[in-house]
């Protein structure tokens, strides 16, 4: 038995006997998961702010006015629309004047593949050369393996079918993607679904998205399917492939900026506090 240090027997612990934590507080964790719960939310809004973006809706919150210049830069300045177009004019061109599907497709992908190395050799932003190589390539890659030269389309209808699909569906469950993104690029987060101007703009907005898709679907599937027996509508098809890209997407992109800036209003700049 020893003595503790007011001269009072201090009874000897057991070496089975359990430590007494009694003065140790317990841990806790929430400040953590609520640190780790905010970073998450900062990484999707960046992420969604980001993709509004990179899909030409910034303008909407710079606070400059649209015009034609703000609308050329969103699509990537005019080298960005020549490397869009061109590729495909150059297919529409050459299968009207030679009907040699691989001679057409070798101009089409032989250009995509130029400006992709000249974006190298310039040490310029890839993003849209090589999205539009991947996209030319894939095609004629298709179009190649059957034989056909409708088939160089096929990828394009799925494609407009799947993103009016997925606007269509978050439209149908309450949560518009263009209102999500908007909302994230205007600092709005999601709040503006609680606000019922604001969030019936957003279905129309997204509405009129599909809408774009829904008619590209319902001019240009008519025509690949007709080309299936008669090779003179695939120069058709081609046709209303370019008139119905870019021509389409500029001025709804327009209309979107007009929108999104008549519903939002932008968040302030964060100040800095004044220096003691």
């Amino acid at each position: 038995m020893s003595m503790n240090g007011e001269g009072q027997p201090s009874a000897k612990k057991r070496p089975d006997q359990p430590a007494d934590t009694a003065s140790s507080p317990p841990s806790n964790t929430g400040g953590g998961d609520e640190a780790t719960a905010a970073d998450w939310d900062a990484t999707i809004a960046g992420s969604v702010e980001a993709a509004a973006k990179r899909a030409g809706l910034g303008p909407a919150a710079d606070g400059s006015v649209p015009n034609g210049r703000a609308l050329l830069a969103a699509m990537g300045g005019a080298r960005g629309i020549v490397e869009t177009v061109l590729p495909g004019l150059l297919f529409l061109v050459g299968y009207t004047v030679t009907r040699s599907l691989p001679l057409t497709l070798a101009l089409s992908v032989g250009v995509a593949v130029l400006f992709t190395l000249a974006r190298l050799a310039q040490r310029t932003p890839l993003t849209q050369a090589l999205a539009g190589l991947i996209g030319v390539g894939a095609s004629a890659a298709l179009a190649l393996l059957t034989n056909r030269p409708e088939d160089n389309f096929v990828i394009g209808l799925y494609t407009n079918a799947g993103y009016g699909v997925v606007l269509l569906a978050s439209v149908l469950v309450g949560w518009p993607l263009i209102g999500l993104a908007a909302g994230y690029l205007m600092g709005d987060g999601t709040a503006w679904r609680r606000q019922r101007r604001k969030f019936y703009a957003m279905q129309v907005l997204t509405l009129v998205w599909v809408g774009m898709f829904a008619l590209r679907l319902a001019v240009q599937l008519p025509l690949y399917l007709a080309s299936q027996s008669d090779p003179d509508y695939v120069s058709w098809l081609a046709g209303a492939r370019l008139a119905m890209g870019l021509p389409l997407y500029a001025p709804l992109l327009l209309l979107s900026w007009l929108m999104v800036r008549a519903v939002f209003t932008p968040a302030p700049a964060a100040s800095k506090p004044p220096e003691s």
